[in-house]
C-alpha cells in the first residue's frame, strides 16, 4: 500500500487572523500576558457578528518568537503584524480586517 500523499489546496479564508496565547506563566514575558486570549476572543465574535464566518478564520497561535513585543497578532496571506496587542486594541485589528473584506 503507497503513501498518502498531502493535498496541496488553496486557503478557503480571505484572511486568516493568528493570535498568540502562547503562556509562560509568568517565568518570562509572553503574549498572554497582555490578555491576548480575550483579544482573540472578542476578535472572533466580533467577525461573526459581521457575518465573515467562512470569509474571516480567527485561530490561537503558538510562539511567533518575539515575545517581547507581545501579544502578537498577524492576519495572512495580507502580511500584517500587530505587536504589543491588548484588548483595548481590537477596534483597529477589526478596522484593519473590514478594510480586507471591502
Amino acid at each position: 500500500m503507497g503513501a498518502i500523499m498531502a493535498e496541496q489546496c488553496e486557503s478557503p479564508y480571505v484572511a486568516h487572523v493568528f493570535v498568540c496565547t502562547n503562556d509562560r506563566g509568568g517565568e518570562k514575558q509572553s503574549c498572554a500576558d497582555n490578555g491576548s486570549p480575550l483579544v482573540k476572543e472578542k476578535l472572533k465574535e466580533l467577525c461573526e457578528q459581521k457575518g465573515w464566518k467562512g470569509k474571516v478564520r480567527v485561530s490561537t497561535s503558538g510562539c511567533m518568537g518575539v515575545c517581547a513585543k507581545g501579544a502578537n497578532v498577524m492576519i495572512y496571506p495580507q502580511k500584517i503584524w500587530f505587536s504589543g496587542v491588548s484588548p483595548d486594541d481590537v477596534d483597529e485589528i477589526m478596522a484593519v480586517i473590514e478594510q480586507i473584506m471591502a
